[in-house]
């Protein structure tokens, strides 16, 4: 990824929780109750009426009490404001809160929490499990340890729209996995460790398969783009194809999900400044992204087929590593100048895009990247930026990103950009300046995508395509209610509810 401005990194934080669980249990130790900070109630815990009242809250969101043997069994509860006003009655208030709640539980010593889910299982079960996650397994001392918390919702408890609490844990199992694999340590996580690492994850599921190519695969194919980014790594590249194959008919055409699988970015020979490098072990964030997504919808087996593409390798300064002026001829011929060996994304996706439209007639094709610093400059961490040629795919992954809270702005995809790219001694340069660094990268990007229609049209037959460059997103600086600093594993929520709509669901 091209950086404009180094940052600091964020501290580490440590994994997946490991207490994700559809098993309904009902031996617990505490409540969680999401309340009406102007009427508390609570089936669940009918006392919290009064408990709430007398302990003097404000009516402000996420104000949390804790109150202790509210029933027979000597329970913990804790109650949390969801606010006043239209937004309180949202989702994302929901989520908030019982992210809240969930974190106060687990600290005072709560092991298995019933949820008083408010009417919304699914965003109940996604904002307590994103805010149990923490990635600190390589901590050796048992103080260090986190606490193993399931939650549950209550019994009997119903939801008033489609989506469940089984899909809100799935929702947010996938997303934590991005979040584990983006703070994993380049040197634990390499090409050959992440492709045994998504093996795993996939085991026993229906419809499913995967293939990891090798470097004479890729010779053999002409990714010589990818291959000219990895020839300055020691590592050996992988070239990872996830197959699902969920709709009727196994041959329909399928989306395409690519991901930059850069697992661990130092510039190359452009070397990035020390400030910050260490947090582009996270440079695979694309990657991680698109595989946790493909991972849902298989576990939700969602009636469409998907083909999954990942291009992984390190960026490093090795002795044959690109340099800035050499001149490389891509998948589909073109030629491109390197001028900044830094900009390797985008040569490792220019080879996998041209593959995924080419190869497997896709109807719509999505990347998602790491890809600039410039993006982080324009959006910075709220809305992960996307380009598209299509009117129709935007409004679908705009609709997505706003039910889970997981949002895009649209960036433009302008042929007047194209001079800062086309100007040089190849067909293309990879990079274009400082300048709109972002709609360069995209439009890049585009040069290799095949079947879209020449100009922004909805042309039939067409290829719709959208760029993600969730480089801005890649990592929280502050941490939210159910969002820790580190890495976030967005936007695979949105992915997945994209996903799900595409294949029927409301």
């Amino acid at each position: 990824m091209l950086r404009l401005l180094p940052r600091a990194p964020s501290a580490a934080y440590n994994p997946v929780i490991r207490t994700l669980t559809l098993r309904r249990t009902m031996t617990h130790d505490a409540y969680l109750v999401p309340v009406d900070p102007t009427a508390p109630s609570s089936t669940v815990v009918p006392s919290i009426t009064s408990l709430w009242g007398n302990s003097k809250p404000k009516d402000k969101a996420n104000e949390t009490r804790l109150f202790y043997n509210v029933d027979d069994k000597g329970c913990l509860a804790a109650a949390v404001s969801l606010g006043t006003g239209s937004k309180a009655k949202s989702p994302e208030a929901l989520r908030k809160a019982v992210g809240t709640g969930i974190k106060k539980l687990r600290d005072a010593g709560a092991t298995s929490v019933i949820v008083d889910a408010s009417g919304d299982l699914h965003a109940a079960a996604v904002g307590t499990h994103l805010a149990l996650f923490k990635y600190n397994h390589l901590k050796t001392a048992q103080k260090d340890a986190v606490p193993s918390v399931t939650v549950n919702p209550a019994p009997n408890a119903t939801s008033t729209g489609e989506l469940g609490w089984e899909t809100g844990v799935i929702y947010a199992y996938s997303q934590n996995l991005a979040r584990e694999l983006m703070e994993t340590p380049a040197n634990l996580l390499t090409p050959t460790l992440f492709t045994e690492r998504i093996k795993k994850e996939f085991e026993g599921l229906d419809k499913v398969e995967i293939k990891v190519r090798d470097k004479a695969w890729a010779e053999e194919k002409g990714m010589r783009t990818f291959l000219s980014v990895a020839k300055g790594s020691s590592e050996p590249c992988k070239f990872l194809e996830i197959h699902y194959k969920g709709a009727p008919d196994a041959n329909a055409q399928p989306l395409v999900f690519v991901g930059k699988g850069i697992t661990f970015d130092s510039g190359g020979i452009s070397l990035k400044p020390g400030a910050g490098m260490k947090l582009m072990r996270g440079d695979m964030g694309g990657a991680a992204a698109v595989s946790s997504a493909t991972l849902a919808i298989a576990k939700l087996k969602l009636p469409i087929n998907v083909v999954t593409l990942v291009a992984l390798t390190e960026n490093m300064p090795g002795p044959a590593a690109n340099k800035p002026g050499d001149v490389i001829y891509a998948i589909n011929g073109k030629t491109i100048e390197i001028d900044n060996t830094d900009a390797e994304g985008r040569l490792i996706l220019a080879d996998t895009l041209w593959y995924g439209s080419s190869e497997f007639n896709p109807h719509t094709v999505i990347d998602c990247a790491t890809l600039t610093g410039a993006m982080d400059v324009a959006l910075g961490t709220v809305y992960t930026g996307v380009f598209s040629t299509s009117d129709s795919l935007w409004d679908e992954l705009s609709t997505a990103g706003q039910s889970e809270h997981d949002r895009f702005w649209r960036m433009p995809l302008d042929e007047a950009y194209g001079p800062q790219i086309y100007s040089s001694n190849a067909d293309l340069c990879n990079t274009g300046g400082r300048s709109a660094g972002s709609c360069t990268a995209a439009l890049f990007l585009k040069s290799f995508v095949k079947g879209i229609p020449s100009e922004d049209d909805e042309s039939e037959g067409a290829v719709r395509w959208a760029h993600v460059d969730m480089a801005g997103t890649m990592d929280s600086t502050r941490g939210e209610a159910y969002q820790e600093k580190g890495m976030t594993g967005r936007p695979v929520r949105a992915f997945v509810e994209f996903a799900r709509r595409l294949s029927g669901g409301k």
